[in-house]
């Protein structure tokens, strides 16, 4: 296909594009809840030539084009899900379902595999293998959707996946690259420290959960620095302590709990094993007794050494030499590494802030916004991707 041929069809297909986030964006829907943005997806899909539509889970869509040529299968992954956010954006597109916001982006995630699916389909003469297009319910909440496509069989036989995120703390322009680990696995904790209650007056008579929750919330943060090599990055962050509702009375039960983030699974388990023994190293010390649970969320997103260098090829030929930037590894957790897990992927970062237009917020921000333009290059980043990777 004659690349002056492509870039015309990507932008043809950019004002869709834009039509296709803006409504997504006005109707946002929570993970595992994703019923009307899931039909949309696939009424939408439904509209194209060539492809092979399913419906491996209540809320997610899978299609798939078949090309001309034999060649690799490559799979292309976009997320669906809100967030329980209310939006503070003041857009004339701004959502319309009370507390619930599209403020990570995952509406132009949608939009642009959309995009790109309608322009791939209408190229099947050129295309090689075959590409399966994800739209994945439920990246925000663990277990994450991720994995139940996994469990259900959608990335068998696949050779390759590709994920991307929007980021608006990148500037438009810019493609972000991770070498290695691009996320970390983000774990939850919680302990309930079980003491003796009694009256304020009376400490010597009760066993201060309170005051052993204290300690032991100040010992959690020595882990890091005194257990785990400096070579290695982890954060361990307490995020929740309740003790007590009264002022005379020295409270029997403390709760403690908070997240986990580190990059290689043999950290991971030490910081769960150390956290453990912490807790109930310094409990045990004052005559209390401790609960501990460990909840493993999403492992952490590594991208394939090989993968990652096809795909920079592709970026390199189609823009600019200095819009690339290789970034450090992001410490949120991303449930792409179910599928990475089980195949050779590459998650990247696309630019989409753009400080003159006051689009400057964070993920998870009430007012969050892309560039909108961030969404024709990330077509033309699927596009070109399916067609050079399906051949190698």
């Amino acid at each position: 296909m004659e690349g002056r041929q492509l870039e015309e069809q990507i932008e043809e297909v950019y004002e869709s594009v834009i039509k296709w986030r803006r409504y997504l964006h006005q109707h946002p829907e929570l993970s595992f809840q994703e019923v009307n943005t899931s039909q949309f997806i696939f009424d939408t899909l439904s509209n194209f030539e060539n492809l092979e539509l399913s419906r491996p889970t209540k809320t997610s869509v899978v299609a798939r084009l078949k090309g001309t040529k034999p060649g690799k299968r490559v799979a292309l992954r976009a997320d669906i899900d809100a967030l329980p956010i209310k939006e503070e954006t003041g857009l004339p597109f701004a959502s319309k379902n009370n507390g619930v916001m599209h403020a990570c982006g995952h509406d132009g995630h949608t939009a642009m595999l959309l995009g790109a699916a309608k322009v791939l389909s209408e190229s099947i003469d050129e295309l090689s293998g075959e590409i399966i297009f994800i739209f994945q319910h439920a990246e925000e909440v663990p277990p994450g959707g991720a994995q139940e496509l996994v469990k259900a069989g959608v990335v068998n036989g696949i050779d390759k996946i590709i994920g991307m995120h929007l980021m608006p703390a990148i500037p438009l322009g810019k493609i972000g690259i991770t070498l290695g680990a691009s996320t970390t696995a983000s774990d939850l904790f919680d302990i309930i420290v079980q003491g003796k209650a009694g009256h304020a007056s009376s400490p010597q008579d009760s066993i201060d959960s309170l005051a052993i929750g204290a300690q032991i919330v100040s010992s959690l943060h020595h882990i890091v620095s005194r257990d785990i090599s400096p070579l290695e990055s982890s954060v361990i962050s307490v995020t929740r302590f309740h003790s007590g509702d009264a002022y005379n009375v020295i409270p029997g039960t403390a709760t403690i709990g908070g997240s986990v983030r580190s990059f290689s699974e043999e950290v991971r388990e030490k910081l769960r094993q150390r956290i453990e023994e912490v807790a109930q190293g310094v409990a045990t010390a004052y005559g209390a007794k401790i609960t501990f649970q460990y909840m493993y969320g999403y492992s952490a997103v590594v991208n394939d050494e090989t993968v990652t260098k096809e795909l920079l090829a592709v970026i390199k030929k189609q823009f600019p030499d200095n819009c690339i930037e290789f970034l450090p590894p992001m410490l949120g957790g991303e449930d792409f590494s179910a599928f990475s897990n089980e195949i050779p992927g590459c998650y990247i970062r696309l630019g989409a802030g753009n400080v003159d237009k006051g689009i400057i917020h964070p993920l998870h921000h009430p007012s969050f916004n892309i560039e909108e333009l961030a969404l024709k290059y990330g077509v033309k980043i699927y596009v070109n991707a399916a067609l050079s990777l399906t051949k190698s």
